[in-house]
């Protein structure tokens, strides 16, 4: 897709797109739950820090999407990830887009990032990235980060606590746009200029 890339998205935009600014978008999801994640941490040499670990299977499925270029996103938190829910991101999305521009929203193959039954917002153009190739879409590095940094070593009540915390997460990771640069952007992944 790198070298390439602008002129996959010049053939993926319909008639209306066709003139405007194009802003690159990238979605993908992630489940957060009572499972957790491990993830390293600094002690001292000989030692064993203790980390919790949950063995209760409450989760909750985040939906996040970034405009590298901005620094922006748009994230929902599901119970599911399913088409209801992915339409539900698909118009939160559109939300986010800056007025007068198009979006090109790069997702992986997921079922219901391909379901007929959806509508997509005239704002967007669904761009399917090749598969299997996770490493293209940078929002992998973004759960990397949020679990890194407020999503791991967590031990959540239930499920209420479990969207709570996906949501403060999401909304600190937002409100840093030097780092939702930084985490997502990708040279290859350019079109305007």
């Amino acid at each position: 897709m790198g070298e390439n890339f602008s002129q996959h998205v010049q053939a993926a935009l319909p008639e209306q797109a066709q003139g405007k600014p194009i802003e690159v978008w990238f979605a993908d999801e992630t489940r957060v739950g009572q499972q957790g994640t491990l993830t390293r941490l600094w002690a001292r040499k000989g030692t064993r820090p203790r980390a919790p670990r949950d063995c209760r299977y409450a989760w909750a499925t985040l939906f996040g999407a970034v405009c590298p270029e901005r620094g922006v996103g748009a994230g929902l938190v599901m119970p599911f990830a399913d088409t209801q829910a992915m339409t539900a991101h698909l118009a939160e999305i559109s939300a986010a887009v800056a007025p007068g521009t198009h979006a090109v929203l790069v997702l992986d193959g997921a079922g219901w990032h391909a379901s007929a039954t959806f509508k997509v917002p005239a704002t967007i153009t669904l761009l399917p990235a090749p598969h299997p190739s996770p490493e293209l879409n940078p929002v992998e590095n973004v759960w990397q980060y949020l679990r890194q940094n407020w999503l791991s070593l967590q031990v959540w009540d239930d499920y209420p606590a479990i969207v709570e915390a996906c949501c403060q997460a999401w909304t600190r990771f937002l409100a840093q746009p030097d780092i939702v640069r930084s985490v997502t952007t990708r040279a290859w992944a350019r079109v305007n200029g």
